[in-house]
């Protein structure tokens, strides 16, 4: 490699995101990759997911005490949000930003990456294919969230969760109801499962349910010719029709009354979550019942969820923590990191960054290259006057 590839690693501004872009075990990765590679970590990035900076230093980064000295010359940097707008005009055209940029939400950054010239990857948008499992953000983190889910919920259930049999009588086990079964739902269930709950679990996608059954719950589902096509081409639940969402409400409207804890999981890309659970659901749900809706940051599953707020209604308890992942912080960063390290080492060459533009990866991930928005989901729409819009 000619010269050197700096790769920057800044803290994260947001309260509420304590993860950190890369580990010093992805930092010694990074600086194998070829020769040429420095990495260099802003002061205190990766405190708040107990990584002290020494041991970024001890694996050969430098670390530096301003955002400005970080970015200053660096070909890419790593971010677990979207930086902030007074942070991108430190980083140098034709730098290259990765990180989980969620573009749905942008509002408009996305041309002001663009007019700096970078050349950004959202990784919520990798696709489904098996050369992606490595980097696929989404899993990992939402993995740690439908583990974290239960556990929150067993902490405020005020009874057992397994059946336990004693001499003073028997304690039943605890019923569990997991809405959505992808990854963080599967992961639910199977938490819940070992903490000896009985588990029900629901999703449009007839094809969840052979999984659910596999991790010893039930499913339940409603049936029809719409449920057949519940799936988009990406392996996500459709939105569905009024209808559907009319009959699903009615098994609901049952189901709720038996159970103990319910998990929500349901998302639908680029669209407020489903709402499942409407407050007269809630009612009639048994007192000390726990409701976890990791959906609350995208509208939420449950009418009553409230962004970061523990709710109490009718005797239920609702709990909408937001960034779920990042109360696991140290885990969800190790996962995180190595996403982002097998994402970026196929493109670091001999000679520098190279991008094959026709790679299905790259494709469906690059937001902004050579000046311009080129991602047609978030491509601005013509106008009969030149202007445009995020689409």
């Amino acid at each position: 490699m000619s010269g050197r590839l700096k790769i920057a690693i800044s803290r994260e501004r947001r309260e509420d995101e304590p993860r950190v872009a890369a580990t010093p075990e992805t930092v010694a990765k990074l600086l194998r990759t070829a020769p040429g590679v420095e990495v260099c970590v802003e002061r205190g990035a990766g405190y708040a997911a107990g990584i002290v900076d020494t041991e970024y230093e001890a694996a050969g980064a430098s670390v530096l005490p301003e955002t400005a000295a970080v970015l200053d010359g660096a070909a890419i940097q790593f971010a677990v949000r979207a930086p902030p707008d007074d942070a991108i005009p430190y980083l140098p055209r034709d730098a290259v930003l990765v990180g989980m940029l969620d573009p749905y939400r942008l509002n408009g950054v996305l041309e002001t990456y663009a007019s700096a010239g970078l050349t950004t990857f959202s990784l919520e948008l990798l696709p489904r294919v098996t050369r992606a499992q490595a980097m696929d953000v989404l899993s990992s983190q939402s993995n740690l969230a439908g583990y974290k889910a239960v556990i929150d919920a067993a902490a405020e259930f005020e009874r057992a969760m397994p059946m336990m049999m004693t001499a003073a009588g028997t304690v039943p086990p605890a019923r569990v109801l997991v809405m959505g079964a992808g990854v963080a739902g599967l992961q639910a269930i199977a938490t819940a499962r070992r903490l000896g709950a009985i588990v029900s679990a629901t999703d449009v996608r007839p094809a969840a349910r052979e999984q659910v059954e596999s991790l010893g719950a039930t499913f339940i589902g409603v049936d029809g010719p719409e449920a057949e096509n519940a799936e988009t081409e990406g392996g996500y639940a459709r939105e569905m029709s009024e209808s559907y969402r009319r009959r699903q409400a009615e098994l609901f409207a049952t189901e709720l009354r038996r159970q103990d804890i319910v998990i929500g999981t349901a998302l639908v890309p680029g669209r407020p979550a489903p709402r499942l659970i409407d407050a007269d659901m809630v009612a009639t749900m048994r007192k000390g019942s726990v409701v976890v809706d990791l959906a609350a940051e995208h509208g939420g599953n449950c009418e009553l969820s409230r962004p970061g707020e523990r709710v109490v209604a009718h005797g239920v308890t609702i709990l909408a923590h937001r960034n779920v992942p990042g109360r696991l912080a140290a885990s969800a960063s190790a996962l995180y990191a190595r996403n982002l390290l097998a994402f970026v080492t196929p493109l670091i060459g001999e000679k520098g960054l190279r991008f094959d533009w026709d790679d299905e990866i790259l494709a469906a991930t690059v937001l902004t290259r050579d000046g311009a928005v080129v991602h047609p989901r978030f491509r601005p729409a013509p106008s009969d006057d030149g202007a445009g819009g995020n689409a």
